[in-house]
C-alpha cells in the first residue's frame, strides 16, 4: 500500500473517530478523490487498534479509577460516581449492540448508500446544531442519571445510520440531558471505548474467517498514525469546545452533505 495512502486513511480515521462529522462520510469520499482501491479489513482492523488505544491512553487514569470502583461497587456494593459512571458505559452500549445485531442487513445494505449518508450528515448536524444553541447546561457526568444513560444510549444506536457520527448523536443527546459541552463530548468519548473495541473484533472475526493476508508495516504504521491523530483531536477538541461550540462541525457536516448529494445525484 502506497504511503500515501496510509497516512491519509489513517489520519482520516483518527480525526473522524471524535470529532462530530462522520467518519462514513469521508470514507465514501477518500476514493472518490483518489481512486485508491480498498485499504482491505486488515487495515481496518489497524486503524480501529489505533483509536482505541488513543482513547483508552488519554482517560487511563478516569479508566483505572472507574475499573477499581466498578470492581467494588460489585464485591463490595459500594457504589460511588465513578462505580455509577463504569456502569454507565457498559448499559450504554447495549441499545447499539442489540440495533446492530437486529438491523444487521440494512446496515450492511440499503443504508450504504451516498444519498443516505447526505441526509444523515445534514440532518443530524442541524439537531447538533439546534442542540449546542438551545441547551446551555452545566452538569457533570459524574450527576449522570439513568434515564441519562438510556437517552444517550438509544442516540448512539442512530450511529448506525451512515452520516450520523458517533460521536455527533451522543454529544447532541448529552447537550439535550443538560450536559456542558465539555462533559458531553467527554461521556462520548468513554462511550467509544466498548464500541470501537466490538467493531474491531467484528472485522477481526471476518479477517479470520476469510483469510486475508496482512501487510503487517502498512498496518502497524496506520495503527500509530491513527493513535497519534486520534489522541490529538481528543486532547484539542475537549481544550477548546467551551469556547468554539458545535456550530463550526455543523456548518462542514451541512456543506459536506451537500457535497455528497451533488457528486452522487
Amino acid at each position: 500500500m502506497p504511503v500515501i495512502q496510509i497516512v491519509t486513511l489513517a489520519v482520516v480515521q483518527g480525526l473522524t473517530e471524535f470529532l462530530p462529522v462522520s467518519s462514513s462520510a469521508h470514507l465514501l469520499l477518500v476514493p472518490v478523490f483518489t481512486g485508491w482501491p480498498d485499504q482491505g479489513i486488515a487495515f481496518d482492523v489497524g486503524l480501529h487498534a489505533g483509536t482505541l488505544s488513543a482513547v483508552i491512553a488519554y482517560f487511563r487514569e478516569e479508566i483505572a479509577g472507574m475499573s477499581s470502583a466498578w470492581w467494588h461497587s460489585i464485591a463490595k456494593r459500594e457504589m460511588t460516581d465513578q462505580a455509577r459512571l463504569a456502569w454507565a458505559i457498559l448499559f450504554g452500549t447495549i441499545p447499539v449492540g442489540v440495533a446492530g445485531l437486529m438491523m444487521r442487513g440494512l446496515v450492511a445494505g440499503a443504508f450504504r448508500s451516498p444519498i443516505v449518508t447526505a441526509g444523515g450528515l445534514i440532518g443530524f448536524g442541524l439537531l447538533l446544531g439546534w442542540a449546542d444553541w438551545r441547551k446551555k447546561g452545566e452538569r457533570t457526568i459524574a450527576q449522570i442519571r439513568w434515564r441519562d444513560v438510556f437517552f444517550i444510549g438509544c442516540a448512539q444506536a442512530l450511529a448506525l445510520i451512515p452520516g450520523t457520527s458517533r460521536s455527533g448523536i451522543t454529544i447532541t443527546a448529552g447537550l439535550l440531558s443538560g450536559f456542558s459541552r465539555k462533559e458531553a463530548a467527554r461521556f462520548s468519548f468513554l462511550l467509544a471505548i466498548p464500541v470501537i473495541a466490538l467493531a474491531g473484533l467484528m472485522e477481526t472475526r471476518t479477517l479470520v474467517q476469510t483469510g486475508s493476508t496482512v501487510d503487517w508495516p502498512a498496518l502497524l504504521g496506520g495503527m500509530l498514525i491513527a493513535a497519534i491523530t486520534a489522541f490529538a483531536c481528543i486532547h484539542y477538541f475537549l481544550a477548546l469546545i467551551h469556547r468554539i461550540g458545535m456550530q463550526p462541525f455543523v456548518a462542514y457536516r451541512v456543506l459536506l452533505g451537500l457535497l455528497l448529494l451533488v457528486l452522487y445525484l
